[in-house]
């Protein structure tokens, strides 16, 4: 089995994607973008690679206006070396694709022309897939759609929409439930009247069970397992942690620990590969990676620790201590207490010694080959860390330092990442490093 992410890598260096819009969408413009995505997608590539990471889901948007006649870029061929040289990567490191269209792909609306946008939107995907060599246990994951009123009527649209589409996508083509409106019971129903493999997403089925209920997580799971076939390769499911403070059906911004390991321990074997749908993307893939592999070792702990440092340090100095501590012991393997210890971190405001601190280590990286005019720019941004957008600018000054001096230590850190910097705009007046 294999766990994964979706689409963008945080603190991955030149993994941004680019897009463009209709107004500047000539070719020239349009092939700079695309080699600019294809080079940044065989980052992510190498990086899930190198970090046990085997199974991935490609962004939609690697190739802008692909199934509009906007595009006339012939990507397909122009682009054949390097879309093989990705594919050779994910193959060597064994790990499978898949894409997602998004909530403009509806297969069952009434209306005839967003019928066949859709239907060009996915022999896009398919395209894509067969252009980088991926084989059909390489999946497009679609939802069944609306239900305009008549939710029968609308899956017998989607059924027989799905009739019509090109044998190269239906042979790729997975449903999932959905929050709202189709529940695990329908997408059951249409996949095994189909013969489409569905997919199980645990956070649309708490937001969305079927009325009659009928059983846990686990016996829906072996459900969905009888609609993947052979041909299809192991069977795929959608794991997510609920956001408490939105509404059900918000991702949350990582996956906790324990409740993760409780999904984990009561999956039916053989299990599933699991597609996290988090906010912070690859940052947990790694976690439940390490939690649920010990043949990771310390050593993979301990590089993770290298990218979560600075960012515990900030927050709470007894759980960067506890970290460290747990990793002393080289013949231990203490994920599940080191990942304890990150949580609460996390769960802690950044405090005014902490951030401090913090940014003192990393300027550590720079401080003996810094101009004068560096090492004041330091002073006076680190003076006014306290200050409305003082810390975010201030990590800012060190992150470009960290460019310049090509620190790759320091780029791939999770303290410079975004997604933690929302509650950080504003220290505690604590003064404890």
């Amino acid at each position: 089995m294999a766990i994964g992410y979706a689409c963008l890598a945080l603190a991955v260096p030149g993994t941004g994607l680019r897009g463009a819009v209709l107004r500047n969408a000539g070719e020239a413009r349009l092939r700079e973008i695309i080699a600019h995505n294809l080079a940044a997608l065989e980052r992510m590539a190498q990086y899930n690679a190198k970090n046990g990471i085997r199974l991935f889901r490609i962004s939609s948007d690697v190739i802008p206006f692909a199934s509009s006649p906007v595009n006339a870029v012939p990507w397909e061929r122009e682009f054949a070396e390097q879309l093989h040289a990705i594919w050779r990567t994910f193959r060597a490191a064994g790990i499978r694709v898949s894409m997602h269209p998004g909530q403009y792909t509806v297969l069952n609306s009434p209306d005839p022309e967003t019928v066949r946008n859709s239907m060009l939107e996915l022999d896009y995907h398919a395209r894509f897939l067969e252009a980088l060599g991926a084989d059909g246990t390489n999946k497009i994951i679609l939802h069944i759609g609306g239900a305009y009123g008549d939710r029968e009527a609308a899956m017998r649209r989607f059924g027989a929409a799905y009739d019509t589409l090109p044998e190269r996508v239906k042979a790729r083509l997975v449903i999932e439930n959905d929050d709202r409106i189709f529940h695990i019971g329908d997408a059951l129903a249409v996949g095994l009247r189909k013969g489409i493999p569905v997919v199980f997403d645990n956070l649309h089925h708490m937001a969305n069970p079927p009325p009659q209920g009928g059983g846990d997580d686990a016996r829906w799971i072996s459900e969905c397992a009888a609609t993947w076939g052979p041909r299809d390769g192991r069977q795929k499911i959608h794991y997510s942690q609920p956001d408490e403070g939105k509404r059900l059906g918000a991702h949350s911004r990582g996956i906790a620990a324990d409740p993760f390991l409780a999904f984990w321990d009561a999956l039916p074997v053989p299990r599933p590969d699991v597609m996290l749908e988090v906010k912070d993307k690859n940052v947990s893939a790694r976690k439940c990676i390490l939690l649920t592999d010990p043949g990771m070792g310390i050593g993979a702990l301990e590089t993770e620790w290298g990218r979560w440092k600075y960012l515990v340090l900030e927050r709470s100095q007894a759980a960067y201590l506890e970290a460290r501590r747990l990793l002393k012991d080289k013949s231990a393997y203490p994920a599940l207490a080191f990942y304890r210890a990150v949580e609460r971190a996390l769960a802690s405001p950044v405090t005014m010694g902490g951030a401090v601190n913090a940014a003192q280590h990393v300027w550590g990286y720079f401080k003996d080959a810094a101009t004068p005019a560096r090492k004041k720019a330091f002073a006076q941004k680190l003076e006014a860390v306290t200050k409305p957008g003082g810390l975010p600018a201030l990590k800012r000054f060190l992150y470009r330092l960290a460019e310049e001096h090509s620190e790759g230590y320091l780029l791939e850190s999770y303290y410079f990442a975004p997604q933690y910097a929302a509650d950080a705009e504003a220290p505690a007046g604590d003064a404890t490093a």
